[in-house]
């Protein structure tokens, strides 16, 4: 079986509120765990939420997204990070990100996504897109 992608969801919980709240050290983060990966960074979107001042910060990717998504009235944060092809290494952006973050525990899951038969093409490219 071939795998397309791969998706890690992490649960981070204990974090420090204040850094759960730093758009700017956050955005910071997630462009290091893109290029500690070796992704490919295409844009980025973040939007903090008040009254607690908790944030999402969504990093497009070439091979997918990274994203944040943090309740710091709950020390907890919500990452995810999914990339597709062979060039971008999911976990080396997770080990950064929990390195950054310090939470006291982590439930983290990965997804293998896109399982299917090498040999199997469903449909053949077409020529405009190639």
């Amino acid at each position: 079986m071939k795998v397309l992608g791969r998706h890690i969801i992490a649960e981070l919980h204990g974090c420090d509120p204040d850094l759960l709240t730093d758009l700017e050290r956050t955005v910071k983060i997630l462009r290091e765990a893109v290029r500690i990966s070796g992704a490919t960074y295409l844009g980025e979107f973040h939007k903090v939420f008040e009254p607690w001042g908790g944030l999402s910060a969504i990093v497009a990717l070439a091979e997918s997204h990274i994203s944040i998504h943090t309740w710091p009235e709950y020390g907890y944060a919500a990452v995810d990070i999914f990339t597709c092809g062979d060039d971008a290494d999911p976990w080396k952006a997770y080990e950064y990100i929990i390195s950054e973050y310090k939470p006291e525990n982590v439930n983290v899951t990965e997804i293998k996504r896109g399982l299917i038969k090498e040999e199997k093409v469903v449909q053949e490219v077409p020529q405009n897109v190639r």
